[in-house]
């Protein structure tokens, strides 16, 4: 028999954040989340999204064993401001048996129901700087600190239990050595000297500090257009700074100013961390910290975390301005791989950025929809 009972203490808490450390034991792809940052993400003390958003939490027991979770949440800010009646759900795992998945999902339709909510979607967090989707292609590639894993038969319980694909994401992998910089070399002088833009290096994040919340309002003008955008407010940005600020390396991270000095591009690579992850198992001591500090210097793949144009300058070539200051940084680093996270199959416009590069889709994932 399965039951299903909802997270309420702290001792909860955290067997529902280690459940994939015992589902995914065996598995040579997923990458394990900081346990420490993992519970930090659902303490309302801390994210400031739950000023905005409410979470409810659900392990699946079966023989007095944990063999589900999922995350049942609504964004108040979607739902009343920009009138998406979505109830959202994720950090969804089970293990092969379609009955938990259902009993799971019960609870996330019953609080949808009751909050007069029209479908749900998932998995999702809480807005767009969070984990997406279900991966449908690319099992046999490694995760990454971005990303959810899960195993093939989660798509067959969404599509039996009625779930129609939502949103899709592919991910892309490229081979430095692919990468001919002479297109955009050029067209970044020009571009340059034209709308009189200039580009910023960094070499401490002291540095990157000043340009920080210039850096989220380019992001929210980019993205506004986006079918999956939720905008978060001035806290959310202090937290998600504080949160990701460890694992940025500033010699990662190009911005482009105007004449003014004001921003209008950015682009934030990351080191691959996924082995580090692995080596950690969810644990930053004793040698968790020397793992991430180690990959921060010296791994030799890189995943484009975020980018984003103001609109006005969309379309003109800006992009190649922060080609060329990746291509010089990652000549010096040595970079191997740049890996793309997940991209909106619909977001055509990021697509053009990287048609001369040679990309390789190595994975594939979707969110999935049920009507109320």
């Amino acid at each position: 028999m399965i039951t299903v009972k909802a997270v309420h203490s702290k001792k909860e808490l955290k067997k529902f954040v280690k459940f994939p450390f015992s589902l995914y034991e065996k598995s040579k792809y997923w990458v394990p989340p900081i346990i420490k940052e993992e519970l930090a993400t659902f303490n309302s003390k801390i994210n400031p999204v739950f000023k905005n958003a409410e979470i409810s939490l659900f392990l699946a027991y079966k023989d007095n064993k944990i063999v589900g979770r999922v995350a049942a949440i609504i964004n108040w800010t979607e739902v009343k401001e920009q009138n998406i009646k979505k109830m959202r759900f994720g950090w969804f795992d089970v293990i092969d048996n379609i009955e938990v998945t259902k009993a799971l999902l019960n609870e996330v339709y019953a609080i949808g129901k009751a909050n007069q909510l029209e479908y749900t979607e998932g998995p999702v967090g809480f807005s767009n700087l969070n984990k997406v989707g279900v991966l449908t292609e690319g099992y046999e590639q490694i995760g990454s600190m971005i990303t959810w894993y899960n195993y093939p038969y989660y798509v067959t319980h969404f599509k039996t239990l009625g779930h129609r694909v939502g949103k899709t994401y592919s991910e892309n992998i490229m081979e430095f050595k692919n990468i001919k910089p002479e297109y955009f070399q050029r067209t970044q002088q020009l571009i340059k000297e034209r709308y009189q833009l200039k580009a910023l290096n960094f070499k401490t994040k002291k540095e990157l500090k000043p340009y920080i919340n210039e850096m989220f309002d380019v992001f929210a003008k980019s993205h506004a257009t986006l079918s999956t955008f939720v905008k978060i407010n001035d806290e959310e940005r202090s937290y998600f700074t504080k949160k990701f600020i460890g694992f940025i390396n500033p010699d990662y991270v190009k911005f482009v100013i105007d004449k003014d000095g004001q921003l209008i591009a950015f682009g934030i690579v990351t080191p691959s961390y996924a082995e580090a992850l692995q080596k950690m198992k969810g644990k930053l001591f004793p040698t968790g910290i020397s793992h991430l500090l180690h990959a921060k210097k010296h791994s030799k793949s890189v995943t484009f975390y975020l980018i984003g144009i103001l609109p006005k300058y969309q379309n003109k070539g800006v992009s190649a301005i922060i080609f060329e200051e990746f291509h010089k940084t990652f000549t010096e680093k040595g970079i191997q791989y740049c890996v793309r996270g997940p991209e909106l199959d619909d977001n055509h416009a990021i697509h053009k950025l990287w048609k001369n590069f040679k990309p390789v889709i190595h994975k594939k994932r979707c969110t999935f929809i049920k009507d109320l």
